[in-house]
């Protein structure tokens, strides 16, 4: 049996030893330099990365009592969208970094290319912001493993946006896991119709292209690498770290499990054509005593979003954007299938989405709590998913050490 290897080269691999995190502890509470805010103080933001996903969180902030002093983008058009957005009083930037200097922004929200997240957010801390940063925290294992300990270096409040994590019917339905029984597979699954090629046409408007690339490699300019960013393994773990980070926390949260031990992952590129970054793939994750599958279609319209399927000896916990559900054998029975509502156990109502988020974001900004999505969590999360891209690009299976900091094939 040949030895195994640590991965180097791409930018989502792990390349770098000593940077152990221990167990990953839970983090420790830290109290706020200077004056606490009261519940009425309006915290002062600077939104980095005005698209339209940052936009819109960025008004979920507005309405519960957040105000935006500072907006950056590199692409003009978002940047005067964002100013409409924020009001008379915010000023424009082009460089985040002149943002960061600005007394007058507490915290920020980074709404970028995944590429970005680690350097913004490492450059946020150290100016003394707190930071609401989008999904997937990291690019790589290895930069997550950089962010997390630069976090815990400071006092400041770090959210990472995964919403399911805040959301009410989602924390109420891992309480409904007891009832299935002993679970020992877990099924995610994302299904989206985008069957077109990417869309190549020039922009509409003026972008800084070397801002955009920042990082990453250099490359001649294509309007479609700013447009469709996502499918381009230079800015993106793709759609696996980019929905796989939601559905995989919910299976290591409700599991009670970290990391996976190791992954294999077999996708192709079927209709978007152009993307680097698979559009149909399929992933299985070994966790001790359990197994886990994330596979995604983004040519089909079955369901249409998103399910977890956590399957036990004593019934199924079902859950996707309209709850969770307990499927449960009939009477005398030993089998239950979905479509038989009789067979409905339990069953709980929800819907998604980033105001119960960002609410305890604003809170834990001025209580100085832990939030809950922290760093840590955000990590691990998105390590498998990582994980899984090694073993397609290697087209192999990929481990990973206990620590969670190195991947080896």
């Amino acid at each position: 049996m040949h030895e195994p290897r640590r991965i180097g080269r791409r930018s989502f691999f792990t390349k770098s030893a000593g940077l152990g995190l221990g167990a990953l502890a839970a983090p420790a509470v830290f109290s706020q330099a200077g004056q606490v805010l009261g519940a009425n103080d309006k915290i002062q933001m600077g939104i980095i990365g005005s698209g339209g996903r940052g936009r819109n969180v960025m008004k979920t902030h507005q309405s519960l009592g957040a105000e935006f002093v500072g907006v950056c983008d590199i692409f003009r058009k978002n940047l005067y969208e964002g100013l409409k957005v924020a009001g008379d009083r915010a000023q424009p930037y082009d460089d985040y970094r002149k943002m960061l200097e600005s007394k007058d922004v507490a915290a920020v929200l980074i709404g970028t290319p995944e590429h970005w997240h680690g350097p913004m957010l490492l450059d946020a801390v150290a100016a003394g912001k707190d930071a609401y940063c989008e999904k997937p925290m990291s690019h790589s294992i290895e930069e997550g493993v950089r962010m997390v300990k630069a976090v815990r270096s400071t006092d400041r409040i770090v959210q990472i946006g995964m919403q399911r994590r805040s959301t009410p019917s989602v924390i109420q339905a891992k309480e409904l896991l007891a009832e299935c029984g002993e679970v020992f597979l877990v099924r995610a699954y994302w299904n989206w119709d985008f069957s077109k090629p990417l869309n190549n046409a020039p922009l509409d408007d003026e972008v800084d292209w070397r801002a955009f690339l920042g990082p990453a490699p250099w490359r001649e300019f294509q309007p479609m690498l700013v447009r469709h960013w996502r499918y381009f393994w230079d800015y993106s773990g793709g759609n696996c770290t980019d929905q796989g980070t939601h559905l995989m926390d919910v299976v290591q949260w409700f599991m009670g499990s970290g990391a996976p031990v190791a992954a294999t992952c077999y996708g192709n590129v079927y209709s978007m054509k152009g993307a680097e970054t698979p559009d149909v793939f399929s992933a299985t994750f070994e966790y001790p005593g359990l197994i886990a599958t994330w596979t995604l279609d983004y040519a089909s319209t079955l369901d249409n979003g998103w399910n977890i399927q956590f399957q036990g000896r004593k019934g199924t916990l079902w859950l996707d954007n309209e709850g969770a559900r307990v499927l449960a054998a009939s009477q005398g029975g030993t089998t239950y299938k979905r479509s038989s509502k009789e067979q409905v156990l339990k069953e709980l109502p929800g819907s998604l989405s980033d105001a119960e988020h960002v609410k305890n974001f604003l809170e834990c900004c001025r209580t100085r709590k832990q939030p809950n999505a922290p760093v840590e969590v955000g990590h691990l999360a998105v390590c498998g998913p990582h994980l899984a891209n090694v073993a397609f690009l290697h087209q192999t299976r990929a481990r990973l050490s206990p620590d969670a900091t190195r991947v080896y094939v």
